[in-house]
């Protein structure tokens, strides 16, 4: 068992964003369901219906998280973001078209929010080796036109470390 699942709290869209998010990243699975009982549904904050979904378990790429139908009283925010670490620039296209699909929201810098509201960072694994790279110049031209993109471009990330 994975010592720490990430927990995520949704109003009652727990169902339609475990299927969203496991279409989305190809090595996935969702496991067990548990639905409210009498008990839960009598404690439960917008009274949810025997039988509704309580939780749902998922697998993204090795990572389990845990969806529940808590209720409208929490709301995401960006204290809180997934990054997904990309080899190419398909990589990075295609989880960006993907995760901002059907109202989700473009941001700086790599970051997004998908359509429930959960932010994520669509990150070149090269932006993270440039921006460590001994010769500081290179790094803060690469910060630069990092901090210039909603979308990163490695293209452009390679031009700036190379000075051009």
């Amino acid at each position: 068992m994975q010592k720490i699942t990430p927990f995520l709290w949704f109003d009652d869209q727990a169902k339609d964003a475990v299927k969203f998010y496991t279409s989305t990243f190809k090595n996935s699975k969702i496991g067990r369901i548990l639905r409210y009982g009498e008990e839960a549904a009598k404690v439960s904050e917008s009274r949810r219906p025997v039988g509704s979904v309580l939780t749902i378990e998922f697998e993204l790429e090795g990572q389990k998280f845990t969806a529940l139908n808590g209720g409208p009283a929490f709301k995401f925010n960006e204290s809180i973001s997934f990054v997904v670490n990309c080899e190419t620039q398909q990589e990075v296209d295609y989880f960006w078209e993907k995760l901002t699909a059907d109202g989700g929201e473009e941001s700086q810098c790599g970051w997004l929010k998908d359509k429930f509201g959960l932010s994520w960072q669509i990150t070149p694994t090269v932006l993270i080796d440039m921006l460590h790279d001994k010769d500081p110049e290179k790094a803060e031209r690469v910060m630069k036109a990092m901090l210039q993109m909603q979308k990163i471009d490695i293209n452009k990330l390679k031009a700036a470390y190379a000075g051009k």
